[in-house]
């Protein structure tokens, strides 16, 4: 079952609003610039190192961008308690 289906309507409403704020360009991925900003926001003392090694543990298809399932997977991995 993927990522959104496990999510109730506010939650999954929650996590996209997230996700489209952090995909700038609004091509429906977070690509690693985007990313390096979005971990900037989130851990301002993350550096481009930092930023590069979770873009690609993220990226899990290695495609070289977060798609949403992607997103959502990461979000709910409770990142924010790291």
């Amino acid at each position: 079952m993927s990522e959104s289906k496990m999510l109730n309507e506010d939650k999954l409403k929650e996590v996209k609003d997230n996700f489209n704020f952090f995909d700038r360009d609004g091509n429906g991925e977070i690509d690693l610039k985007e990313f390096t900003e979005l971990l900037k926001v989130l851990s301002p003392q993350s550096n481009e190192e930092q930023a590069e090694k979770g873009f690609s543990l993220i990226d899990s298809n290695g495609d070289g961008h977060i798609d949403f399932e992607e997103f959502i997977g990461w979000w709910n991995t409770c990142w924010w308690e790291y």
